[in-house]
């Protein structure tokens, strides 16, 4: 029989708990601590952290705003420079101006002296206010009847005698109405006249004028076909010996002979510093033309634009734009009238100084 052992006492399993518990209380607030103490190390660093990522930024802005600070105060500097060179300036511009003004003001007490001599001289001679407004009509009337004469200025004329009218209507008598009936009927006859555009024909011979220099001679536009028939003749490098005799006969024979037409008139050939003189003599004749017009003489101004007409017609290309438009203008002007018939308004002259005068014997 085999024998069997006793068995085993048993394991209470209270006491290993029991056991146990101790050291997992003690691991646990080992732990807790443990723990605790990482969360404050953790919120220590980020506290940390935090800190001196505000003291790098606080750092920062201060460097910006010194930076800043001392970009604006060069500014400043800079402005304050430039404002003390304005100033500067300006001071010296006051002093310039003071002088000016200093200046001016001595010419204007000088010039205020001479006006009042003058007008304590006009004063004394006129003796009265309808003397000195009959002079200054009679001034003005005179004034009109010069430049009908001298130059045939028909609006200035106007202008005056109108004027002499206007000042014989602000003095408002009855008496000058026979006077100012007469320098009407002159102002009429001035008014009937024909309209004579002469700033636009001026306008128009001022265009001639500059156009002269881009007109192209006859002379040059005729030998521009030669010079392309001769270039066109040209050898060939591949031509036979025969052919090439042949054509070389031929050339000179062709220039033995030359066909021309002896009817046509020659084209006239000039120099280049006859070409030069021509285009001068050209543009003399439209001012001479031009002086013409602004005198009324017709007659002067016609012979001048037909003769630069015909300067025209013979010397240069009028084939071409500009030839064709100086010719067309040169005939449009000599087709407009310029001569004016002028009136005499000495009438009106006379009457102002026959009444000035028997004014003059009734105050004496």
């Amino acid at each position: 029989m085999t024998k069997q052992e006793p068995p085993s006492e048993p394991i209470n399993p209270v006491l290993p708990e029991a056991v146990k518990a101790p050291a997992d209380s003690s691991h646990n607030r080992a732990g807790n601590i443990i723990s605790r103490i990482s969360i404050m190390r953790i919120v220590l660093a980020a506290v940390l952290v935090v800190f001196l990522w505000q003291w790098f930024d606080t750092h920062r802005r201060i460097n910006g705003m010194q930076q800043d600070l001392a970009r604006r105060l060069a500014k400043m500097d800079s402005n304050n420079k430039a404002n003390q060179l304005l100033t500067t300036q300006m001071q010296e511009s006051m002093r310039e101006l003071s002088a000016k003004i200093g200046v001016l003001e001595a010419s204007s007490v000088e010039a205020q002296n001479h006006r009042a001599a003058q007008e304590s001289l006009y004063q004394d001679l006129s003796g009265s206010r309808d003397e000195t407004v009959l002079a200054e009509v009679e001034q003005l009337l005179l004034i009109a009847g010069q430049q009908l004469q001298l130059s045939a200025n028909v609006k200035t004329a106007l202008i005056a005698m109108q004027q002499a009218d206007d000042r014989l209507k602000r003095m408002d008598r009855a008496a000058l109405k026979g006077l100012r009936k007469v320098i009407n009927h002159d102002i009429d006859k001035l008014r009937t006249l024909p309209d004579v555009d002469v700033p636009d024909i001026k306008f128009r011979l001022d265009n001639l004028i500059a156009e002269v220099d881009n007109l192209q001679l006859v002379q040059d536009i005729t030998h521009v076909p030669q010079e392309k028939n001769i270039a066109t003749i040209a050898p060939v490098s591949d031509e036979v010996a025969w052919r090439r005799l042949l054509r070389e006969v031929w050339e000179d024979m062709s220039r033995l002979v030359r066909i021309e037409n002896t009817q046509k008139l020659e084209l006239p050939l000039l120099p280049p510093t006859q070409a030069f003189f021509l285009r001068e003599n050209l543009k003399l004749r439209l001012l001479s033309a031009r002086l013409g017009l602004l005198s009324y003489d017709e007659m002067s101004f016609k012979y001048d634009l037909q003769l630069a007409q015909e300067w025209i017609v013979r010397y240069f290309d009028v084939k071409s734009t500009s030839g064709a438009l100086a010719v067309t203008t040169l005939q449009k002007l000599q087709e407009s009238s310029i001569n004016i018939e002028l009136p005499d308004v000495s009438t009106s002259l006379e009457a102002a100084r026959n009444y000035r005068s028997s004014l003059g014997k009734g105050a004496r």
